[in-house]
């Protein structure tokens, strides 16, 4: 094993120029360079393609890997042959005769990795193709497409596991960025891996910061936002076609460069709006959760969601689209409790009961994140069933704006006692709506129909507005004095501890609902900050977009950010000082170093180096 070790170590550093591991790779490359099965989750930017790609290098044969998307095999494949490794992709992008091309080459040996999409795996003649090239091991990507309690599930990938009969004695490898315990254990079932090694790193991004703000005036908000980024790539989350439509014109009329991106635009017009993204001409892109995955572009420094996600799941994927390069991302989300009511209108519009219920229940626990003025990661990461090792991480806004709190027992005495009297009067529960209009004195025909203006809690409660008492009570549902059944009907109930807080006269300390943010940028030292000579990170930055676009791919398959930051950081004015530049393998120093050094020398001539601590 130690010959084994000190190999991939050099193939790491020669073929992509890193020094050293990230957490679980070399483990996980180890298990399926052995034979073994493996179940891999590693969270977005923790280098799950290296753990297939790095062992297809040092054994014989050729891998084989499973991607759902026909754009991410380009960029990988493009990334992979500007490392001089020989990968290559087939899809129905191809005409046929570079299809024909590309077959015979795989008939010939010449390639290590081949990217195919599920679909053509199954396609009559591919089990005679898999036998006859020799494949020694199958990398099945985003493999949470295989579960239906997964959030994008594609029925194709469940025909994955007819692969274990043609190819009987080839060790399959599984990887996914997010999943929880009940989608971890239906993919190894599904794909029938055989007591696989199982690899689940940890879920915290610690290069991205969280942020949550009322949502006033959102287009507004967003300008504000990307005002002081205007150089910098990200992506603006909508709920609606017509929002991401709405808010790519504002941003263009402002000068920013942006493009939407939705169901409701062509095919060829969705594929040039992320090209145009991928290769930094366009900034933004105002999209809808149709984009992103398997988007592999390293370099997208923040993330807006204009409207509240669906749930915590696809936030945690959106939001880990930033900082894929380990460099620092911006997670802002746009909050209103007007988010929640359409939201709640759509689920409305279910006829599953059951679908229906999980929705609900999804809806909130997004909306409790929101809401919540606990550190954002800790809560996050608690979703997954991970402990943050710390009450607060100092890179959420409730970690570096803690927000006021307030003595909110005789609220909380009222909203407690309203839920009680309604339960007592009349053998059933109401929803949250009935229990506020209660206490706030409507007249509707449900609280006549149901003599609840006789409550002793009608109209007590006529000092907050509606969404102030929708606060309250979503708060003591956090605190665990009030639950929502889990019937047919979303009524609220009293828990042992809300009515012992009621009868007890408990001190409930709430929270402060959240200001909108000041002016000012609270700047604070962020994980993952390379501090470097920015103006040459901008010479060295459009050097690198001019190669990239003589060569007709995006900028990150030239270099990363990181690397153009370490030059800009350690001035290697020659090729041979480059030497431990991460990202800096063999053949790229042989292809750019001359150039990227000429670069830093030229501007060593009429500037002086900078010292970093």
């Amino acid at each position: 094993m130690p010959a084994v070790a000190s190999s991939l170590a050099l193939q790491l550093k020669q073929t992509f120029g890193y020094a050293s591991f990230r957490p679980l790779q070399r483990e996980i490359i180890e298990a399926t360079l052995a034979g073994q099965d493996v179940f891999a989750l590693l969270p977005t930017g923790g280098g799950k393609s290296l753990c297939f790609q790095l062992p297809a290098l040092v054994r014989p044969g050729l891998t084989v890997v499973v991607s759902p998307l026909i754009a991410l095999m380009k960029d990988q494949v493009d990334a992979l042959q500007a490392s001089g490794v020989a990968a290559t992709f087939l899809n129905s992008s191809l005409d046929p005769d570079e299809t024909r091309r590309r077959l015979s080459g795989l008939h010939r040996g010449e390639f290590k990795l081949l990217y195919v999409a599920p679909e053509r795996l199954m396609l009559e003649g591919w089990a005679e193709n898999l036998k006859a090239w020799n494949v020694t091991c199958l990398a099945i990507d985003e493999a949470h497409c295989v579960s239906e309690w997964g959030h994008d599930f594609r029925p194709e990938y469940r025909q994955l596991a007819r692969l274990r009969n043609t190819l009987p004695g080839v060790p399959l490898m599984a990887l996914t960025a997010t999943a929880t315990g009940r989608v971890r254990t239906d993919i190894i079932s599904h794909l029938k891996l055989r007591e696989p090694a199982t690899f689940v790193a940890s879920f915290n991004r610690p290069n991205l910061t969280y942020r949550v703000v009322p949502k006033d005036q959102p287009l507004k908000q967003i300008i504000e936002f990307v005002k002081s980024r205007e150089h910098e790539s990200g992506i603006v989350y909508c709920a609606s076609r017509a929002a991401a439509e709405r808010t790519a014109e504002g941003l263009t009329g402002r000068g920013f460069t942006a493009r939407p991106y939705h169901a409701g635009l062509t095919s060829e017009e969705r594929c040039r709006h992320q090209e145009q993204f991928l290769r930094d001409d366009t900034r933004i892109i105002c999209a809808t959760i149709a984009f992103g995955m398997g988007i592999n572009k390293p370099n997208v420094r923040w993330i807006i969601h204009h409207d509240l996600p669906k749930n915590i799941e696809g936030y945690y994927q959106e939001t880990g689209r930033a900082g894929r390069d380990g460099l620092p991302g911006d997670c802002l989300l746009l909050f209103s409790a007007g988010d929640i009511a359409k939201q709640t209108h759509f689920l409305d519009e279910i006829t599953n009961e059951h679908e229906q219920s999980v929705a609900r229940a999804q809806l909130r626990q997004i909306v409790h994140y929101a809401e919540s003025a606990a550190c954002r990661r800790v809560e996050l990461l608690e979703y997954f069933g991970e402990k943050f090792p710390s009450a607060t991480c100092g890179a959420c806004d409730n970690c570096l704006e803690p927000r006021a709190t307030y003595d909110g027992t005789l609220a909380a005495q009222k909203f407690l006692s309203c839920v009680y009297r309604i339960r007592q009067a009349s053998q059933f529960g109401a929803g949250m709506n009935h229990v506020i209009e209660v206490l706030t004195g409507a007249d509707t025909d449900k609280i006549r129909r149901w003599g609840h203006e006789r409550l002793t809690t009608y109209g007590i409660g006529q000092e907050l507005s509606r969404p102030q008492w929708a606060a309250v009570g979503r708060e003591l549902m956090r605190l665990g004095h009030v639950t929502v059944s889990e019937g047919e009907y979303a009524t609220l109930e009293l828990t042992d501890d809300g009515l012992a807080a009621l009868k007890n006269r408990t001190p409930v300390t709430l929270t402060k609902p959240m200001d909108l943010p000041k002016s000012k940028r609270v700047t604070t030292r962020r994980e993952g900050d390379i501090a470097c000579d920015e103006i040459l990170f901008e010479r060295l930055r459009a050097l690198r977009k001019r190669l990239a676009d003589e060569r007709k791919v995006p900028a990150y398959i030239v270099f990363g950010d990181t690397t153009l930051r370490a030059m800009a950081r350690l001035y290697p004015d020659a090729p041979a000082a480059m030497e431990g530049i991460p990202g800096m393998g063999e053949k790229k120093r042989a292809e750019f170093g001359e150039i990227f050094a000429a670069e830093i020398s030229s501007y060593l001539q009429s500037n002086s180096r900078q010292a970093f601590e």
